[in-house]
């Protein structure tokens, strides 16, 4: 047997249409990538609202800054450590079952968090949302991965960056308009609220059109081949995992305390640790929990090298002009959310469009959008100092608009060229790996900008100090975004390496 068993048959007069291996049903294709992408809004929404009523939080609940800290650290340590061992827990058991059971987890969760009164409960509820969003994310690449290929799935992808484009954008936004429409209390618990019917539609709808036994059907058909996933959890791997991204994230996710520095170079021991013993399962004839023969696929390991410098640099870009819209220009939580909306609009379109290439040309259409992001954050930046000289903090909009275009190119661009290669069986966990590996350099990257903000103001309140510290701020994110130009330019040169494939394919069956 080989890879077909993970391959879908598709209808030849209509594409939309495919059938599963162990199943007599055909399935919907568009249908399968809406209920994917109308959960990953409702995740996206919901991550890049709470930034804007952490305040409206701290006053309703009464909590201490510790604990308002905890509502974003508790999410963000929650859903990097649960990725990977999600996604390959998807791969063996099935990405529709683990995706529905992480959608309904998710449901209550934020039902819940929009319910209880209490700041302990709330950052409880939001480590068990962060968990459950780390089940079910890497099942929505992994589902692509499976049943889309070649321009079908660049499309898919394509759409996929548009939804994260418009989500992350709205999410400020729309806890905005909450909190000014309904006040600060009810207006925060509006906006884990909202996920309750969000959460309802998604899986009536996935209980109707996602495959489900496929994996089991599928061991069943392909049985002796190596590209169809053991039953093999690899619980030595998963844990020294686990406990290796929670050393890493947790410094940069929390504050205080000096000694969560000394996690790191536990984490690095833990991080040896895990290669050496995925190795040595493998060589067992074990499946590990990581499948390392991923990163000899040069466009995995490069496009998940560009990802991380990306993720370093330009995630903490609206996280930094909320507080120094909020906190420096004494504005209010809905103009910090319409500032960025050209960057929404930009992205979008961008995203839409740059998935016809992605594929042929997306090589070069990297570069060409972290070059963008790059200018676009160094323009954003020299607007805001031009704030104390009497101008408008609306001209950053503009280079948040040119940041958008490269921004809305690689959420679909990069996530095509990382997948090119990876093997069906092994989708779900390549999914885990590139977004636990973004997951870790957000949390860096916004613990190394909003430290060099708030260093830089210090005791000052002027408008001049708080514009000054944001284009530091921003010069160190384009900083960042030089070196990712530098490795998107590599992979445009090296190209795909086809000796790579074949040799992680012959290795996959011998």
């Amino acid at each position: 047997m080989s890879e077909e068993v993970y391959k879908p048959t598709v209808a030849k007069n209509d594409p939309k249409w495919i059938s599963v291996v162990g199943s007599s049903r055909r399935y919907n294709r568009n249908k399968i990538l809406a209920v994917l992408l109308i959960v990953l809004a409702m995740s996206l929404i919901q991550v890049s609202s709470v930034n804007v009523a952490l305040s409206s939080i701290g006053h309703a609940t009464g909590a201490t800054p510790a604990e308002i800290q905890w509502v974003l650290a508790g999410y963000a340590l929650a859903i990097g450590i649960a990725l990977v061992p999600s996604g390959r827990l998807g791969d063996i058991f099935g990405r529709a079952e683990l995706f529905m059971i992480g959608l309904a987890a998710f449901t209550l969760a934020s039902t819940a968090c929009g319910l209880v009164s209490d700041a302990l409960w709330l950052n409880i509820l939001r480590i068990v949302q962060g968990l459950a969003a780390g089940v079910f994310s890497p099942q929505v690449t992994g589902i692509i991965q499976q049943y889309f290929s070649g321009q079908a799935r660049a499309k898919a992808f394509s759409l996929f960056g548009f939804v994260i484009s418009v989500s992350v954008a709205l999410g400020p936004v729309l806890t905005g308009l909450l909190i000014t429409w309904f006040g600060g209390d009810l207006g925060w618990r509006s906006s884990f609220l909202i996920n309750l019917p969000l959460g309802l539609i998604g899986l009536i709808a996935g209980a109707f059109w996602l495959p489900f036994n496929a994996e089991g059907k599928r061991r069943k058909a392909g049985k002796g081949s190596h590209l169809v996933a053991k039953m093999d959890l690899d619980p030595v791997g998963m844990v020294t995992l686990i406990l290796a991204v929670l050393c890493i994230m947790l410094p940069f996710a929390s504050h205080g305390s000096a000694w969560r520095w000394g996690l790191l170079p536990i984490a690095v021991v833990l991080g040896v640790g895990f290669v050496w013993w995925e190795n040595r399962y493998a060589k067992h004839g074990k499946q590990p929990m990581v499948d390392l023969r991923l990163f000899t696929l040069t466009s995995f390991s490069y496009n998940v090298a560009v990802g991380l410098l990306q993720f370093l640099g330009i995630t903490s870009v609206f996280a930094l002009v909320a507080i120094y819209v909020q906190q420096g220009l004494l504005m209010s939580a809905m103009i910090a959310g319409l500032i960025g909306l050209p960057n929404a609009l930009t992205s979008a379109i961008a995203a839409l469009w740059s998935g016809k290439y992605a594929i042929v040309r997306g090589r070069g259409l990297q570069v060409f959008a972290v070059t963008m992001m790059m200018l676009g954050v160094l323009i954003a930046g020299f607007c805001a100092l031009l704030v104390p000289k009497g101008y408008s903090p609306w001209f950053m909009s503009i280079g948040f608009a040119v940041q958008g275009i490269g921004q809305g190119m690689m959420s679909s661009v990069n996530q095509t060229q990382a997948m090119l290669d990876v093997p069906p069986a092994l989708g779900g966990v390549a999914g885990g790996v590139t977004q636990t590996v973004q997951r870790i350099a957000t949390a860096i990257g916004n613990t190394i900008t909003t430290g060099v903000l708030f260093a830089i103001v210090g005791t000052q309140s002027s408008v001049e100090a708080w514009s000054k510290a944001l284009f530091a701020s921003y010069l160190i994110i384009a900083i960042i975004m030089a070196l990712c130009v530098c490795v998107a330019v590599a992979y445009w040169r090296v190209g795909r390496k086809d000796t790579s494939v074949r040799r992680f394919g012959s290795a996959q069956r011998g």
